[in-house]
């Protein structure tokens, strides 16, 4: 004799041929469950509305079974969003129901469908060995239901794509668990775009960018409370300087608040502007921010720096490349001084053979590789570096001081810098009327070369020749 569980919430005994009485205790159903939330984070009452990106979420959740897909630099507000989407849409909607799964790796995922599962509690779900996955999705499938919203939180690589249930021998991979249904809509937030669109099609992307500058000073406002309301000016001039992303804001504010009144917006501004050390050491700080996930980082340098690493493992041309671009000026980096580079003393080593922690490695010109359209796509997919023109390059510049202090603490730093002098000192022409445009072009990354003083006596000189041509 054994005991099933069938469609919905239906449940009983196969037995075998018998001839005698049965005496058995059933349990009682379980009472259905009302639409509910498994959102893990409470509404953030400081949350600055950007209605813009919140408009296009609403618009395309009224399409039957559309998928979208939030895109953007780490701590540029991505999961914010949906946070705040997941809130409203369960005030305005309360018979819809609104799963959050965390996309990180394969055992999270399959802990929010386990917490699903048993939330809601889908039949079956208590059986010796269950497939979680093939509950979960079938109830997902049942249109008697009900609409309903799923949040699939930082799927930043592309491993729960290939990735199978283990389960069963015939399993599927992991995301296709969660079915496109007329009832439901998919919300997926990632860092990288090329793994977004294998997941949704273009017309599902939703770009997140930095804020506009009136959110970003509101944002900042709000986080600091009334304290510092008298600090308007040098309020919107550390928006300016901190690029309006969200997580720097929110770090800066944290930082202000926990030392006031020995610390202002005034004071931070001056220590943050001091030096690309002073900066560096605030952008590590730990904003705290209850509003983000346990695994997330609350330092934006320390957010970034994750997602460099991991390039560095699956893409070390690529990262060669970012390496080169965080000494130019930020906007207006050539393709042509990027794309094909002098010879230099480095070695033949690529990256990928540097040890992780290498002080004294050597880089290669991966830079000359046929893959460079492939290595700004990479850089462009995780929004680490934006196509300006048709032949320039534009990057943030806390992006660029990440990158410089990541270099420092694998030991590079000076040899990127080096390559950088080299580069420019052999593009710049001499100042005579027939060079005057492509001086103007390239004087932006001359200045920017006056505080990069490289450590070899020979590019010392070619350093004081390139500033003497700069001067003309």
């Amino acid at each position: 004799m054994a005991s099933n569980s069938f469609y919905g919430s239906n449940s009983g005994l196969q037995v075998g041929v018998n001839t005698g009485p049965i005496n058995i205790a059933l349990e009682r159903p379980e009472t259905p469950t009302k639409p509910l939330s498994t959102v893990p984070f409470a509404q953030d009452q400081e949350f600055v509305s950007r209605d813009g990106l919140l408009r296009q979420i609403r618009e395309k959740s009224l399409i039957p079974g559309s998928r979208i897909a939030l895109v953007g630099l780490g701590g540029v507000g991505k999961s914010q969003l949906a946070i705040e989407y997941s809130h409203q849409i369960r005030s305005q909607s309360p018979a819809t129901w609104v799963f959050w799964v965390h996309g990180s790796n394969e055992s999270r995922f399959e802990q929010s469908f386990q917490d699903i599962a048993d939330q809601v509690k889908i039949p079956g779900r208590q059986n010796p060995q269950p497939n979680i996955f093939k509950l979960v999705e079938n109830w997902l499938r049942d249109e008697k239901i009900g609409k309903w919203v799923c949040i699939l939180d930082n799927v930043d690589d592309d491993q729960l794509l290939s990735i199978k249930s283990p389960a069963s021998a015939s399993a599927k991979p992991l995301l296709e668990y969660i079915p496109r249904s007329q009832n439901g809509f998919v919300i997926i937030t990632s860092r990288n775009r090329e793994v977004a669109l294998k997941m949704v099609d273009h017309k599902g992307l939703v770009e997140v960018n930095p804020m506009e500058r009136s959110e970003a000073l509101e944002l900042l406002q709000r986080k600091l409370g009334e304290s510092q309301e008298s600090e308007r000016q040098e309020s919107e001039q550390l928006v300016d300087v901190l690029e309006f992303m969200p997580l720097a804001i929110v770090q800066a504010a944290s930082y202000i608040r926990n030392r006031a009144p020995r610390c202002s917006v005034s004071q931070y501004l001056t220590d943050f502007q001091k030096s690309d050390r002073e900066a560096t050491k605030l952008l590590k700080e730990d904003a705290g921010h209850i509003y983000r996930d346990r695994e997330a980082k609350n330092s934006i340098l320390v957010t970034w720096q994750i997602s460099f690493d991991y390039i560095r493992q699956t893409k070390p041309s690529a990262a060669d490349l970012l390496s080169l671009m965080s000494f130019f000026d930020r906007q207006g980096i050539p393709e042509d001084l990027v794309r094909h580079q002098p010879e230099a003393n480095y070695g033949s080593r690529s990256a990928s053979e540097l040890p992780s922690d290498s002080s004294d490695g050597e880089i290669s010109d991966s830079d000359t590789s046929p893959d460079f359209e492939d290595d700004i796509t990479t850089l462009r997919d995780y929004s680490f570096i934006t196509i300006s023109g048709k032949s320039t390059f534009m990057m943030h510049r806390l992006v660029q001081l990440t990158m410089r202090a990541w270099l420092k603490s694998h030991g590079q730093l000076d040899q990127w810098k080096d390559k950088f002098i080299s580069t420019i000192s052999a593009e710049f022409p001499t100042g005579e009327y027939e060079n005057w445009e492509r001086c103007r072009l390239l004087f932006p990354h001359i200045k920017s070369a006056m505080s990069q003083r490289p450590t070899s006596a020979e590019l010392q000189r070619q350093w004081a020749t390139l500033l003497y041509r700069g001067a003309w």
